[in-house]
């Protein structure tokens, strides 16, 4: 089930001056006659942090060509004490075309981390991590836990599942019992520093490329 819009947070991320283009060239006789292509945008410029081959399209016919073009890896991440790296998570996720982002637990998280890209991908809602495992199950997909716990294998060293759910605990605490339960595979991240954990956002990013070098087609990239 798709989360439910949360009232506060941006409308969409604009950098004046920095990001975006102005009205189509020409005047509106020389518009695109293509359904994707939003007339407001046409008509005003598009200032959204978008890459150039969506350029004034619709955010609906942008979501649709992400959801044709998605990887087959999905990413979730507990939400059990309400994490502000969620929105971190989300919006790496649609840089890597991830084929789907689930929240498992609270249903409210902070979106302003996400600068408006979970309107672009799809978001599902879990109760609990058995929701989770239940969606795995049906649509072929392996559960990857990413956590430091004792009998990982080091993500550096192995080989990611092509169809896999790359699952995130929160920030402290990591992956529940539970989350480990389902778990077809536990990774970890090589640290040499001090600190025990890195932040929960750094970590999904890390593992989401890993995935990409092993098995995306660097020459589709924009």
């Amino acid at each position: 089930m798709e989360v439910e819009a949360e009232a506060a947070g941006p409308s969409e991320w604009t950098v004046a001056g920095q990001v975006g283009v102005g009205p189509w060239p020409g005047g509106r006789a020389a518009w695109p006659r293509d359904d994707r292509y939003d007339p407001e945008l046409l008509e005003h410029g598009d200032s959204r942090n978008v890459v150039d081959a969506y350029r004034y399209w619709r955010r609906e016919a942008v979501a649709a060509d992400l959801a044709r073009r998605a990887h087959p890896f999905h990413v979730a991440i507990e939400n059990f004490g309400h994490d502000h790296n969620i929105g971190t998570v989300v919006r790496t996720a649609n840089a890597f075309a991830a084929a789907g982002v689930h929240i498992i637990g609270r249903r409210r998280w902070n979106r302003r981390g996400a600068m408006v890209t979970d309107r672009y991908l799809q978001v599902h809602h879990h109760d609990d991590v058995a929701g989770l495992a239940a969606f795995a199950a049906d649509h072929g997909l392996a559960v990857v836990a990413v956590d430091n716990t004792q009998g990982a294998v080091r993500i550096e060293t192995c080989e990611l599942p092509r169809h896999c759910v790359l699952l995130f605990g929160q920030e402290g605490p990591g992956i529940t019992a539970e989350g480990r339960e389902v778990a077809a595979l536990t990774v970890s991240i090589a640290q040499f520093g001090s600190t025990r954990s890195i932040n929960a956002g750094v970590a999904a990013g890390i593992a989401m490329h890993t995935w990409i070098r092993q098995h995306a087609d660097l020459d589709a990239a924009w």
